[in-house]
């Protein structure tokens, strides 16, 4: 998923640098978004697996 937000960004920028303003904002929200659902994904994975690990042993 960050792979995708990146390219996101890196096309945004692209557009923005090109004068298509409206467009490339676009593209670098949704990048932002793509990001913090990445982040907020490895959070949630890191804490069930922290958990995972404790029932474990």
């Amino acid at each position: 998923m960050l792979k995708l937000a990146l390219i996101f960004l890196v096309v945004g920028l692209v557009l923005g640098a090109l004068g298509f303003g409206g467009i490339g904002g676009a593209f670098v929200g949704i990048a932002k978004i793509l990001f913090f659902i990445a982040i907020l994904l490895f959070v949630v994975f890191l804490v069930l697996a922290l958990v995972a690990g404790r029932a474990v042993t």
